[in-house]
């Protein structure tokens, strides 16, 4: 039997979900959490396999959660499920440990068989995603990629969170980080990116469309 954990902070996903992977006889959902906290405080005791995640959740940065996921439960498997577009966020949600990646928009079928695979130990990768690993395979070492493209994992999240209006203090909170830790990763950016301000980094966020709506 494959057990799952579901984490979304809306219970009505949360819900259909669960009614999705319950009605397949050999899946069933063990635990569920709305929030980063909550999943911390349940993954060291949940007896999952496959934790199916969304990681826009409003007490966690971006993908940060995943390095939580990889300390305190090593081994579960990972589906994130998430609202961003699989060319835009994909690639790096599986370079950060990542099992499998779906947009919310996703059909019942792809869902299920992602959970499938991924319990057994495999990737899950839509041809969309495959596509963009490719590209990033092959884009590496080239001098032309746009600027974000060469920034860390968090230093990437950073960028898009204060592109979205979110302060250092509130990044900080939400990434288990301490402000100073933060405010170095703005500091690289910044220096990466050869932009000066808070102000810089909100006009670059939004000419290159890295937030959705």
């Amino acid at each position: 039997m494959i057990s799952v954990v579901l984490v979304d902070d809306h219970s009505l996903i949360r819900d259909g979900l669960r009614r999705l992977v319950e009605a397949e006889p050999d899946i069933t959902v063990v635990d569920e959490a709305d929030s980063a906290a909550s999943l911390r405080a349940l993954l060291p005791k949940t007896t999952a396999n496959v934790l199916v995640l969304d990681v826009s959740l409003p007490d966690s940065v971006g993908l940060s959660l995943l390095d939580d996921v990889r300390a305190l439960r090593p081994g579960i498997g990972v589906l994130v499920l998430s609202m961003h577009a699989e060319d835009r966020f994909a690639v790096r949600a599986i370079q950060a440990g990542a099992s499998g990646y779906l947009c919310k928009g996703g059909s019942s079928d792809q869902i299920i068989e992602a959970i499938r695979r991924i319990a057994m130990g495999e990737r899950y990768l839509t041809a969309i995603v495959a596509e963009e690993l490719a590209r990033t395979v092959e884009r590496r070492g080239e001098t032309s990629v746009a600027p974000h493209e060469a920034l860390s994992r968090r230093e990437y999240e950073l960028l898009v969170f204060i592109g979205a209006g979110g302060t250092i203090r509130d990044a900080a909170e939400r990434m288990n980080l301490s402000v100073n830790t933060v405010n170095s990763y703005r500091s690289r950016l910044l220096a990466k990116m050869r932009l000066a301000s808070n102000a810089d980094l909100v006009h670059y966020v939004l000419r290159h469309n890295l937030i959705d709506g």
